[in-house]
């Protein structure tokens, strides 16, 4: 019997209120520097998908936030270079902070539609709920920004796996902390990869976000 549903975050329950290209694009500008948005989002497309995972083995728990925001200015500064690297931001570090304020903030972002709705279903039918995500430790905070946080069980990351999706030892430690089997729980993402692979791997039924007009349509079998 399934008896939780475990969700990714950014793309399943969460998106951005406009794409990282057009923010970082109108980041630079009040600078002076114009760089257009499609050579930026391409730019942090390649960059993220090059980059080590958002992981610090050893590190401890009070380490962590400013290991992660230096992992994120890495992302940055690398962003802005392979979009131009004729080229250099004046005031990088004031940039930086501008933007990691904006994303740490829910003007950055939007719960995607039916979300509330289905967390607030699946817990009325007496399953757990909890989301897996490669995001950083902003990410409770803006979930509770977002009024999803009061619907969710548990919320994993990779600062408290010491992994990130695929690796399967998020998803284990995510049913762990729910108290549950793999054949228990579903797991509902929007990258192939990562989120369905990641999650199958480890014996979790995955279902494909884009397969959902919204997730108010999202069903889960109660029976075996």
């Amino acid at each position: 019997m399934i008896r939780a549903v475990l969700f990714d975050a950014v793309g399943t329950l969460i998106d951005l209120r406009e794409p990282v290209g057009e923010t970082y694009s109108r980041a630079v500008a009040e600078q002076g520097l114009r760089i257009s948005a499609w050579r930026m989002g391409d730019a942090f497309a390649r960059v993220v998908a090059a980059a080590e995972p958002l992981v610090f083995p050893g590190a401890e728990p009070v380490e962590l936030p400013a290991l992660e925001r230096e992992w994120w200015r890495r992302v940055v500064r690398s962003t802005f270079l392979a979009a131009d690297s004729a080229r250099r931001v004046p005031d990088f570090d004031a940039c930086f902070e501008g933007l990691w304020r904006h994303y740490a903030t829910p003007a950055a972002w939007l719960a995607r539609e039916g979300a509330a709705e289905a967390l607030s279903g699946l817990r009325e039918q007496g399953l757990r709920t909890a989301v897996v995500s490669n995001f950083d430790g902003r990410l409770p905070g803006l979930l509770d920004a977002l009024g999803l946080a009061p619907l969710l069980d548990a919320v994993v990351l990779p600062s408290d796996a010491g992994a990130a999706k695929p690796d399967p030892r998020i998803f284990l430690l995510a049913l762990q902390r729910l108290d549950l089997a793999a054949a228990e729980a579903i797991f509902v993402g929007d990258d192939a990869h990562h989120d369905l692979d990641g999650a199958r791997a480890v014996g979790l039924e995955a279902v494909d976000v884009a397969a959902l007009a919204t997730l108010r349509e999202l069903r889960v079998p109660r029976t075996p």
